[in-house]
């Protein structure tokens, strides 16, 4: 899904129980449970109390968020990093993923102080499993091969097209 869906009542009220706290600065749903609840979020620039915030695809989804912070504390992130400065065609794909996080946040508008700062470490190095597979998931494979990488390395223990809400 390129697009974020329109936010519901219910969707906030979804993403609150998730987070365990009231959500900030949504504009959409960038991807849904195959039960409809969300698991990506898109989330303004510019949080309301002025707080810059480039992370515009957040993973809320708790089985989703549980599954990325295993992969992160087993040291993917490293050997991600690591592939990166070592595979100039994995390095160009992955920075034209992150130059397409920044075309969609630049459709909410202009933050000066996170100008050509996307999320997750891109596009030189990989420091949150979180924001590529939220920008994976949101933005439908092939835009982020390091993201579409998380998404497959995940599915044992949570897939998108498995409901565990």
């Amino acid at each position: 899904m390129s697009t974020a869906e329109q936010v519901s009542d219910a969707d906030l009220e979804t993403l609150a129980e998730q987070l365990g706290r009231p959500p900030r600065g949504v504009v959409g749903v960038a991807a849904r449970c195959v039960c409809g609840r969300p698991t990506v979020v898109r989330t303004a620039p510019r949080l309301p109390d002025g707080t810059p915030f480039p992370t515009t695809y957040y993973l809320t989804h708790p089985r989703a968020v549980a599954a990325a912070s295993t992969l992160e504390a087993s040291g993917l992130m490293r050997e991600m990093t690591a592939r990166l400065a070592e595979d100039p065609e994995l390095a160009t794909a992955y920075r034209a993923a992150h130059e397409h996080y920044l075309a969609r946040r630049a459709e909410l508008g202009d933050v000066p102080e996170i100008e050509g700062i996307s999320a997750g470490g891109m596009p030189t190095r990989v420091k949150c499993l979180h924001v590529l597979l939220g920008h994976a998931l949101a933005a439908g494979p092939g835009v982020n091969p390091l993201g579409d990488e998380v998404v497959e390395r995940v599915r044992d223990t949570w897939s998108p097209t498995v409901c565990t809400c």
